[in-house]
């Protein structure tokens, strides 16, 4: 899959393409059925199926210009792990475009011309029920349809996604998430929820606790789940590895609004010990919510109660093995 941040000449320089647009966070069930949908339409034609996506998100990027940052959508999925999830799907393109004063005043019928058919060439659109586009969110199925008999596209739209009479979507997955509900959002994904990354420095306080931890950043300050999670590590060795990881800002530990995957391997690899596991690349699946993130009083009464998720998580797995 190629993947080119805004405008690139070679993409333009190609025989046009079958494109959606959208946010694609957490690349979901929904979404998986419309980029199915692409796919076969571009095969059809004789096109290279892309996606347009914006980074950042668009609600995000107006909170901050608000000044309201409580306003941001809870974060599903980093960036990474969008890409990886569209790749997953078969997409051959992705056109990740900086969302910005000069892409969100941009006028509908600009976006048209000068994005989706000068710059991208667009020959077919597919797009969701619900599709807003343009500057204060004025275009439509309607405008952008019509448009494509006059510039030469052709414009489908795909109805919602439901799963048990309920209608996936993003927010769907993001209420799933913040209610901890990890089985609800596994059948929204079609997949466990799960964030990959690199295994960073951390202050070692797990290790000096007597529970040694990896440590994967988080980009987003609202992550959709926050808590204690019973999670399977991907990318230690051969086979994934149980374990019990912390998703948030760790409010007993420092309060700078960092938010942080620490994991902790409910059994060690050997190999790992020695080299302490730094800039492996992780996927951690978030299987069972144990409990919300708690300030505990003192780091004796912390480590009691990582002890504690230890066991919880130990029994989990055994249940469920």
């Amino acid at each position: 899959m190629r993947v080119f941040r805004g405008h690139h000449p070679s993409f333009a320089a190609g025989s046009g393409c079958a494109l959606t647009i959208g946010n694609f966070d957490g690349v979901h069930r929904g979404h998986q059925a419309m980029l199915a949908l692409l796919n076969n339409e571009a095969r059809l034609r004789g096109l290279r199926s892309c996606v347009m996506t914006f980074e950042p998100h668009p609600r995000d990027w107006f909170a901050r210009k608000l000044g309201k940052p409580e306003a941001a959508p809870l974060r599903i999925a980093t960036l990474r792990d969008k890409l990886q999830e569209l790749e997953h799907c078969g997409v051959d393109d992705v056109v990740l475009m900086r969302f910005d004063d000069r892409l969100a005043s941009l006028p509908a019928e600009d976006f048209i011309r000068q994005v989706l058919v000068e710059q991208l060439r667009a020959r077919y659109v597919l797009v969701g029920d619900d599709f807003r586009f343009g500057a204060r969110r004025a275009g439509d199925y309607a405008l952008l349809d019509a448009a494509g008999n006059d510039l030469g596209f052709d414009v489908a739209r795909m109805m919602s996604y439901e799963v048990h009479g309920l209608r996936v979507s993003s927010s769907a997955v993001r209420e799933a998430l913040a209610a901890g509900d990890m089985r609800r959002a596994a059948a929204l994904l079609g997949r466990p929820y799960s964030i990959s990354g690199h295994v960073v420095h951390g202050r070692k306080l797990g290790r000096d606790l007597g529970f040694r931890t990896l440590n994967l950043r988080f980009p987003s300050h609202r992550p959709a789940a926050q808590g204690i999670f019973v999670v399977r590590v991907h990318g230690l060795g051969p086979s994934p590895l149980p374990g019990v990881a912390s998703l948030g800002v760790r409010p007993s530990v420092e309060d700078a609004g960092r938010v942080l995957l620490e994991v902790h391997c409910l059994d060690w690899p050997s190999h790992i010990a020695l080299e302490g596991g730094y800039a492996r690349l992780l996927r951690v699946e978030l299987m069972h919510k144990l409990h919300d993130e708690r300030r505990y009083p003192s780091l004796d009464a912390l480590r009691e109660g990582i002890a504690q998720d230890v066991v919880d998580a130990t029994a989990w797995w055994r249940a469920h093995a």
